[in-house]
């Protein structure tokens, strides 16, 4: 379930590991980035306190993972891990397409990755006092070792499945993950561009109806 993987700090559960391409689909829209962002930390419709732009933003968010979890392509990339990582799997294929929307960003955005980047920081700490509290754990760590602009480097990649790895415990083995992406690089870039550019047409029609 790529766009569906949750992490907590001490174990795995569905959540959203490509955090740049949620955010880039967002259309830069300030608020429907932030629902975008913060929907996996919100349960069922506990969101209706929410300013109405941020709420279409969770709805944005969910109809992306619905979309991404039933493409034919994406099931392609898990498919190929399946056997070595099962159903961590599709974490592992989360993070290998946002390397490679961030490796090939200047393609699909005129504003250069490092200044998206720092505004969308600055947008999160604009609204920190709406952010859900496991958000607002995660921002330092995430701010710090700028988790997003270092999926762009292959180093940052291993960086980020060690790290997961270490979160479950050792058990997934997704530290091994480098080895596939490495082996198998070119098809993974293939399958993240053919569904991108499908997924991007998807996003804009479901933003454009939400607004």
């Amino acid at each position: 379930m790529p766009l569906s993987c949750k992490f907590e700090v001490n174990k795995l559960q569905p959540r959203s590991m490509n955090f740049l391409a949620h955010l880039y689909l967002s259309f830069e829209d300030d608020q429907i980035t932030i629902g975008n962002f913060i929907a996996d930390s919100i349960r069922g419709n506990k969101y209706k306190h929410l300013p109405e732009k941020i709420q279409k933003g969770i709805v944005l968010h969910r109809a992306i993972d619905t979309y991404t979890d039933k493409h034919p392509i994406v099931r392609q990339s898990t498919k190929r891990l399946h056997e070595n990582y099962s159903h961590y799997s599709g974490v592992i294929v989360d993070i290998f397409y946002d390397h490679f929307l961030a490796k090939n960003w200047s393609e699909y955005a005129d504003t250069p990755l490092p200044h998206f980047v720092d505004n969308f920081y600055d947008l999160l700490e604009n609204h920190y006092d709406i952010l859900p509290i496991g958000v607002k754990r995660m921002m330092p760590y995430m701010i710090a070792d700028n988790w997003i602009l270092n999926y762009a480097k292959m180093e940052g990649i291993s960086r980020v499945l060690n790290g997961m790895n270490r979160r479950t415990q050792n058990k997934s083995k997704m530290n091994f993950a480098i080895l596939d992406l490495e082996e198998h690089y070119a098809d993974f870039e293939k399958e993240f561009t053919y569904f991108f550019d499908e997924l991007i047409i998807f996003s804009k029609q479901k933003y454009l109806s939400l607004r």
